[in-house]
């Protein structure tokens, strides 16, 4: 059921206090690799809102550029409220922003601290009809939550917060869960009208349930508490991530992705693909837009970021790679680091400690042992022996080096940039290639052997030096 002309509004202006950072908003703090206030905006496309305002104040400029690098072209309208004073006065920030639109449309109002709000819990909130509704849920400990104040019938009549609250309605368990559908004339309407003559001097939101509960029977919503808690301190955001990685990696699981330890895997939210068949290793993460094809194995430890990974690829334990693309049935590893801008073709072999940064490699191509592959374009079938390094870097700017396809690069080779190695060609081991390589050639750069007969008995006999 998509939502078209509804418009979503998130709440991420406060400056949550009890996260005790002195340099990221609370909003910004991470659930599953993923921001805080992205949640409830992700969640507002999910369910095909396309208009969506962030109401932002605390920390906002950083907040914006979150959002800007996140969703691009589809990122959010940012509402500022420039002084924190109330959920009440919140909304209204937003709602000033809506001249355009007709009173009949439906807003959703979302925070941006509740990052497990499932899709289906806000279909069914759409569904409810009259002037608001909101979701409820049933608080193992309601301090500090708003109560649900209902008649002896079981309608709602208001929501009281807790500072407000007298000894009876804090003995009530249902609790406001601050998310709310409403029409947007009833918006504009009512929240001028709000007071902040309460215990705590704010606008508050909640203060509209009253109204409309006058004019209509105001619907709810329960949801478990799980899904809609809010996030206040560190031990809240631990306990949400592992919640949310739960759901992911059972996701992944029942769409025929094996999982080793599931418990030990950490896969973001953000997290594009992982194909069927495909086996994650135990302590394997998953981060970023990272996209993985069918038939891969990744094993023990690997921590793929913002990367590619075709059909049929192996990942033996430990590798790292970051925004990198690995071909079909490429072999990686163990403890290989591929760096931004590593490119593996088809059935590439990168072995254990090589390292590769802004680097190509063609079909076929093997560096397999203790290696450094930097700013380098190697072609098809190459072969590059171990402790090769391309010496990219001059003190000042970063240079290029092309092996061409078929070329055979002997072990403890320096191929000093910028130097092309010609098709077929061959560089001796221990060679310091500085002068391009025509193809077909032989190159080799060594100093002249020399052996001393009897060293080793001589040395056995020599005499301590005196000190």
């Amino acid at each position: 059921m998509a939502h078209g002309s509804a418009i979503a509004i998130v709440l991420a202006a406060g400056k949550g206090e009890r996260m005790q950072s002195t340099t990221t908003p609370k909003v910004l703090h991470e659930v599953a690799g993923r921001a805080l206030v992205h949640w409830p905006v992700v969640l507002a496309h999910e369910v095909g809102v396309r208009r969506v305002i962030v109401v932002v104040g605390h920390g906002h400029a950083d907040v914006e550029a979150a959002l800007a690098r996140r969703f691009g072209d589809a990122a959010p309208e940012i509402a500022l409220q420039q002084q924190q004073r109330g959920t009440g006065d919140a909304v209204a920030c937003a709602v000033a922003r809506l001249a355009d639109g007709p009173d009949n449309a439906r807003v959703l109002i979302l925070s941006g601290d509740v990052p497990l709000l499932r899709a289906s819990t806000l279909h069914a909130l759409f569904s409810c009809t009259g002037p608001l509704a909101f979701i409820a849920t049933r608080a193992p400990d309601p301090t500090g939550y708003g109560r649900v104040v209902r008649d002896a019938d079981g309608r709602v009549l208001r929501i009281v917060e807790h500072k407000d609250a007298t000894p009876a309605e804090r003995a009530l368990d249902e609790v406001n869960a601050g998310i709310y559908a409403a029409d947007l004339g009833f918006l504009r309407r009512e929240l001028h009208g709000l007071s902040a003559a309460n215990a705590q001097g704010e606008l508050y939101l909640t203060d509209l349930v009253a109204r409309a509960a006058a004019a209509a029977p105001v619907a709810t919503v329960l949801a478990p508490f799980v899904e809609v808690a809010g996030v206040n301190d560190r031990v809240e955001l631990a306990a949400s991530d592992a919640l949310a990685r739960r759901r992911i990696a059972e996701r992944w699981m029942r769409a025929g992705v094996t999982l080793r330890a599931p418990d030990s895997i950490a896969i973001d939210a953000d997290v594009i693909e992982i194909g069927a068949d495909t086996l994650l290793g135990a302590g394997v993460a998953l981060r970023g837009r990272t996209r993985i094809g069918s038939g891969v194995t990744i094993d023990v430890g690997c921590v793929l970021t913002d990367t590619v990974v075709e059909d049929g690829a192996i990942l033996r334990p430990y590798t790292i790679a970051t925004s990198a693309k690995i071909g079909p049935r490429s072999v990686v590893g163990p403890f290989a680091h591929l760096r931004q801008g590593s490119e593996l073709g088809e059935a590439v072999h990168v072995g254990n400690f090589v390292e590769t940064k802004k680097t190509r490699l063609g079909r076929g191509a093997k560096a397999n042992h203790l290696s450094y592959l930097g700013d380098a374009e190697i072609g098809a079938r190459v072969n590059v022996g171990a402790g090769t390094i391309t010496c990219n870097y001059d003190g000042v700017a970063k240079h290029v080096t092309v092996i061409e396809e078929g070329a055979f690069i002997g072990s403890n080779t320096a191929l000093v940039a910028p130097v092309r190695v010609g098709q077929g060609a061959t560089v001796g081991a221990g060679t310091t290639v500085t002068r391009d390589v025509p193809a077909g050639a032989l190159v080799v750069s060594r100093a002249e052997e020399k052996q001393i007969a009897g060293y080793a008995a001589r040395k056995a006999n020599a005499k301590p030096k005196s000190r």
